[in-house]
């Protein structure tokens, strides 16, 4: 008796999820270029009542950071790197503390910043280093002053309240219109995700097999849901995760 060929059966591989979780080099970002972490220095209760003076030594580039870094040298000797924003140059005196002047550069708590001064580089709590308005192009605005905190405007545009002590760095990070500028080649787009730890080109999920992804085949149908558990395993774990709505937003009647 003839036995009946079998047809070709697709194997699958570990979709890109899987493989990145094993930390190999393909997906491992080059840290050891970076430059050092932005982050405020902790200020002494007497430093925060009256000025800190420093000075702008060197303003360098970080891989994978799309502004301009400056190490600021402390009067007391401890150095620090901070976000630099437009109009400062090498050389310059930065102030740090509530009785620092509200020029470019200098750094104060929100409280004693004057309504409409657009500010980056701002703490969301007292001490944390600086989380908004931190890429290039990006500022916050202090909208106005409260009893219960200042009213900062981000970039988003929506507005939030801060505590009266985080601090903030007066000016506009420095880089706006590095967007703007095509990268012409998909090299370049590699080489900027590469510093970044981005694998690229991605690959979309629908356009692989079925063996291979989840999403895999063009047959896509209603049985397949785009939203996943944000405890799914990573074999699963694609799509919108842990997603509480999807599709475009409905716009609410007033």
């Amino acid at each position: 008796m003839i036995k009946p060929k079998r047809g070709k059966r697709a194997i699958g591989k570990r979709i890109r999820v899987q493989r990145r979780g094993r930390g190999g080099p393909t997906w491992r970002a080059s840290t050891h270029k970076r430059v050092a972490p932005v982050h405020y220095p902790p200020l002494e209760e007497e430093r925060k009542s009256g000025v800190l003076k420093g000075q702008i030594i060197e303003l360098l580039h970080e891989p994978g950071r799309g502004a301009p870094l400056a190490a600021i040298e402390l009067e007391d000797g401890r150095v620090y790197y901070s976000v630099v924003p437009e109009g400062v140059h090498e050389g310059q005196v930065i102030e740090l503390g509530e009785g620092a002047s509200v020029k470019v550069g200098n750094v104060l708590p929100v409280g004693k910043i004057p309504e409409g001064t657009i500010v980056c580089n701002v703490e969301l709590s007292p001490g944390d280093g600086g989380k908004i308005a931190r890429s290039s192009g990006s500022y916050a605005t202090v909208v106005s002053h409260t009893p219960d905190g200042t009213i900062i405007k981000l970039p988003s545009g929506k507005t939030r309240y801060v505590n009266d002590l985080c601090l903030a760095t007066i000016g506009v990070i420095s880089g706006a219109g590095r967007t703007e500028k095509p990268f012409l080649k998909a090299g370049a787009k590699f080489h900027w995700m590469k510093a970044k730890g981005h694998k690229y080109p991605r690959t979309r999920g629908r356009a692989m097999v079925a063996a291979v992804h989840p999403y895999g085949s063009s047959k896509r149908g209603a049985r397949k849901v785009t939203t996943v558990s944000r405890h799914a395993p990573p074999g699963q774990k694609v799509g919108l995760i842990a997603a509480k709505s999807t599709g475009r937003k409905k716009k609410r009647r007033r």
